[in-house]
């Protein structure tokens, strides 16, 4: 009967693997979406410059705002791009305690702050996903330490606003008590 568990589990694992090399070998590569995100960046800033030399005497508030606009959304992709560093390298820890482990506890123990790690990741995208859809240009969404903080890009934000996002992350996450920060991020 163990032999026979141990064949299905084998059996699984190899299909996944199989699963998962099919998946990355025939999705594009990420490094290429940001290659050709930080190209896109680079061109608008090179277009603002030429837009803002060839109106030297002229104020255009269109300008400045744009500017800001692309920082604002660098900096959002930098954050998430640390935050999935850091959860990576927690991950990559966990594995390693996982092959170094001894009992099955420890073992146990590992894989199931890989599952949470993934949980609260997914979790996080959803969040963004949700607020977003609530017309707002763009929204950040950090779990660390039991805490919300929602980052949300809009020219202004009233109590009211604010108050249904941390409606809407508390009722999502299924914590009613959780504690969640709202901060704006202007244009």
């Amino acid at each position: 009967m163990l032999l026979k568990k141990q064949t299905v589990w084998l059996l699984t694992m190899l299909s996944l693997v199989v699963v998962l090399t099919v998946y990355y070998t025939t999705s594009p590569e990420q490094t290429n979406e940001f290659a050709a995100t930080e190209d896109a960046a680079k061109e608008n800033t090179a277009k603002e410059e030429a837009a803002t030399e060839n109106a030297k005497g002229e104020q255009a508030a269109e300008d400045g705002s744009s500017v800001s606009t692309i920082a604002s959304d660098e900096v959002f992709e930098e954050m998430r791009l640390q935050l999935d560093e850091q959860r990576s390298k927690e991950e990559e820890q966990l594995t390693e305690t996982m092959s170094e482990a001894k009992t099955a506890e420890e073992k146990s123990a590992a894989q199931d702050k890989i599952e949470e790690l993934q949980k609260l990741s997914d979790n996080e995208k959803m969040m963004e996903t949700l607020i977003k859809a609530e017309n707002y240009d763009d929204v950040l969404v950090r779990a660390v330490d039991g805490k919300v903080n929602v980052t949300v890009k809009a020219g202004e934000l009233s109590a009211e606003a604010a108050n249904d996002i941390v409606q809407l992350v508390r009722e999502n996450l299924n914590q009613p008590n959780a504690f969640v920060a709202v901060k704006i991020d202007p244009k």
